[in-house]
């Protein structure tokens, strides 16, 4: 199936810059930036040179060509009246990313969904963990849902970036692996799938859902981190003990927010909102200790300025992880994806 070229991005890549073209015979040099004409008083600018975005950047990401493929289907790892799962990898560019995947009983074919999940430091992660509950009551309910380990967890190939790839390359690995389910022969309905995250995850659909728009047909993001890459990096990685030194890597490669902000509005999903064309629903609890509400009510604002239909939920008293709300919260989830699936 072809899916549409993502759109440039081309509001922050933009910038103008000047050219030397050869001077008229028997003259002087022509000044730098115009082309002498017949008409001695008459001069015409040189065309703008387009630069380079950053490679660690969205718009880099919307440029970038995908293999997603190969999924290959291992051990069996649970098996229900209603659903089977598995572990399984695939491709993602040169690297062979590991996850599992739920998938419904019956013959299908079945919508689908990607899920992206939060952090957990990849020393301690198992394959498989961090959505448990959302992979099977997707699976419950008809949905085939593939669980991303993400690009050094579990058995995928390691992280060459040491960090310093700001979530790019988790967000690559997710795009890769929607082209991965559709290239699989299982019982995927490939015109019906969404983004699902939660808390890092969230935001990694977010930036999926600005680099490359048409990938899919929704997101859904349980409790986001910030849309802003300065917030999430302030809270979370300027101060945080035991990160082995990432803060001061990343400064002194990128810089301070104030002394680069290109850079940090090009790894900020809410830069390029205007491109999202995906329906997205956001759930938050107004408890959350860990990722602010105040975050989500900022991003479904701009969503909405930009266009975006967008929809927030928010759970008086629900904290983070969601407990006594998990159920509406996927029942609410379910709701949002029949309507666009």
């Amino acid at each position: 199936m072809r899916w549409p070229a993502p759109l440039l991005l081309t509001a922050l890549l933009l910038s103008s810059c000047t050219g030397t073209t050869d001077p008229a015979p028997g003259s002087q040099d022509a000044p730098t930036g115009a082309t002498t004409s017949a008409d001695p008083g008459t001069t015409t600018a040189a065309p703008s040179a387009v630069p380079e975005p950053d490679p660690v950047s969205l718009p880099a990401l919307a440029q970038k060509s995908f293999n997603g493929g190969r999924l290959r289907v291992g051990e069996e790892v649970l098996r229900t009246a209603t659903q089977r799962q598995y572990r399984v990898s695939y491709r993602s560019g040169s690297l062979r990313i590991s996850g599992r995947i739920a998938v419904p009983e019956g013959d299908g074919p079945f919508p689908a969904v990607v899920l992206a999940h939060g952090y957990i430091d990849p020393a301690i992660y198992r394959n498989g963990q961090g959505l448990t509950r959302e992979r099977a009551w997707l699976a419950d309910h008809g949905y085939v849902a593939l669980h991303v380990d993400y690009r050094g967890h579990a058995e995928s190939s390691p992280d060459r970036s040491r960090g310093l790839d700001m979530r790019m390359g988790y967000t690559e690995d997710v795009i890769n692996a929607v082209l991965a389910l559709r290239s699989w022969r299982g019982p995927v309905d490939d015109g019906r799938v969404a983004l699902v995250g939660r808390s890092m995850g969230g935001g990694i659909v977010m930036n999926a859902l600005a680099a490359k728009p048409g990938l899919v047909r929704a997101g859904v993001a349980f409790a986001p981190v910030s849309s802003d890459a300065v917030d999430n990096f302030d809270r979370w990685v300027r101060a945080a003990p035991g990160r082995g030194g990432i803060a001061a890597r990343v400064l002194q490669r990128y810089g301070e927010p104030a002394d680069n902000p290109d850079f940090w509005a090009g790894i900020s999903a809410r830069t390029y909102f205007r491109d999202v064309t995906e329906p997205v629903l956001i759930h938050h609890g107004t408890a959350d200790d860990t990722c602010p509400p105040r975050w989500s009510r900022e991003t479904t604002r701009l969503m909405k300025a930009a266009g975006v239909d967008v929809t927030l939920r928010t759970y008086p008293g629900e904290g983070h992880a969601f407990g006594p709300r998990f159920e509406l919260s996927m029942q609410r989830t379910d709701r949002f994806l029949r309507g666009r699936l």
